[in-house]
């Protein structure tokens, strides 16, 4: 028998463990900390979730309880102590609300609007693009062909007609601004999916008994993930924005609503005064929002963009 030795043995190197889960949220983390101004717009982000869900803790009135409003009031500039005996930091409106429990509330509506109508439209958007590129053929180019159509018109227009067919009211707006924003999911969804949907990996789960669904959702679905969180980021932003100009416009929520818009819109009739609190700090906090939403998806795409990983 031959003697084994260190020269004629072939050392096979071990594959390397396998990244968990917890890890590559860690990783995550310390790439997305690589930028100090990403930072700081998420900080900024969860103190309007909390001022805004927590307004009824942090705002000094109800602004939208007509027994807890006084006329005389009304018209009071930024730094005035009110008849409630507390300041009015950024003033109050015509109705005499107070503008910074105003904003507090404004801005839980819009939040809200923007984040349900973004995931609703994510979910339909996830499932239009899946289903084009999973069948492919005449089923591919007829819902590819309506997306391209809708892509093709301006989502401020869409939206406009649906919220005129609609009327106005929460549930309103949301609906016509999933209609008007699936598209962008559909469309990112369906280029990823086909890029996947010709691996070796796709077949083989073909190939087996496994439900279409299945095949969907829990082998296709979680890689093309990755660049619908950016998409996803960048619409919540776009129906705040949305939102906001609806309701400038005067069909969107009323005056009775609380929202960034409706605030904006009430305050615009008073541009040429001197009372410039009224449409000037509602119009600051929907630029703030809108900044840092957007400062947050893009750092999210440079962390998540292949060409930057570890």
């Amino acid at each position: 028998m031959p003697e084994v030795t260190m020269e004629n043995t072939m050392v096979v190197p071990s594959a390397p463990p396998e990244e968990t889960r917890a890890e590559r949220l860690r990783n995550f983390w310390s790439d997305y900390c690589q930028s100090w101004v990403a930072v700081l717009a998420l900080a900024v982000i969860a103190v309007l979730l909390f001022v805004s869900f927590g307004a009824s803790l942090v705002s000094p009135q109800d602004p939208y309880d007509m027994a807890a409003l006084d006329w005389l009031d009304a018209f009071l500039r930024p730094g005035t102590e009110g008849s409630g005996g507390y300041v009015h930091i950024l003033g109050t409106d015509n109705a005499g609300r107070d503008m910074l429990s105003a904003i507090f509330y404004g801005l839980r509506t819009s939040l809200m609007i923007g984040l349900s109508a973004g995931a609703l439209a994510l979910l339909v958007g996830i499932s239009v693009g899946l289903t084009a590129a999973y069948f492919g053929g005449r089923v591919e180019g007829l819902l590819m062909r309506i997306v391209d159509l809708q892509l093709s018109m301006p989502a401020i227009l869409l939206a406009l007609v649906l919220v005129a067919m609609l009327g106005q009211g929460i549930s309103q707006i949301i609906l016509a601004l999933v209609v008007a924003q699936y598209a962008y999911f559909a469309r990112t969804t369906h280029g990823a999916a086909k890029v996947e949907r010709g691996k070796d990996y796709i077949e083989a789960a073909r190939s087996t008994p496994l439900p279409t669904r299945r095949v969907l959702f829990r082998h296709l679905l979680p890689n093309v993930l990755p660049p619908l969180i950016v998409v996803a980021t960048v619409q919540v932003a776009s129906a705040i924005a949305l939102e906001a100009t609806l309701s400038f416009l005067g069909v969107g929520l009323p005056l009775t609503e609380p929202s960034l818009g409706s605030l904006i819109s009430n305050g615009f009739k008073y541009i040429h005064s001197d009372r410039y609190w009224l449409s000037i700090y509602p119009g600051l906090a929907l630029m703030v929002t809108v900044v840092a939403i957007n400062l947050v998806g893009d750092q999210v795409r440079t962390v998540l963009d292949p060409r930057n990983s570890r």
